[in-house]
């Protein structure tokens, strides 16, 4: 059973950074993509970076210039860097996991670490 372990959340002032870590029992040549989802109060999950296939980057808009993703494929790991955060950056953040097994794929997901932004 693949396992996603978080951490790294807290609570920052606007303008602060932090940076979540999420580690995986996955083995390394499973692995499709890796990153991070949010959910906010009252809103949807939405994506807010992902790396597929060691390379391929994508971002979400309103993260765009502030949040950096990594990838530790030897771990294997995640991480995101998160600077000049906004009230709107707070929000349940998620890591997630695409595999390929046997020709099949599989999406794994962590519980969740809380990002809180204020003053």
């Amino acid at each position: 059973q693949v396992h996603l372990e978080e951490s790294g959340g807290g609570w920052v002032q606007p303008g602060g950074s932090l940076r979540l870590s999420c580690t995986t029992n996955t083995t390394f040549f499973n692995i499709v993509t890796m990153g991070w989802y949010r959910q906010a109060p009252l809103k949807q999950r939405e994506l807010v970076a992902s790396i597929t296939w060691g390379e391929t980057i994508k971002y979400s808009d309103s993260v765009k210039g502030r949040f950096i993703i990594s990838e530790d494929r030897a771990k294997p790991a995640v991480y995101l860097q998160m600077n000049s955060l906004e009230s709107d950056d707070k929000a349940v953040y998620f890591c997630y996991n695409e595999d390929s097994r046997l020709n099949r794929y599989y999406d794994y997901w962590g519980q969740g670490t809380q990002v809180t932004v204020s003053s």
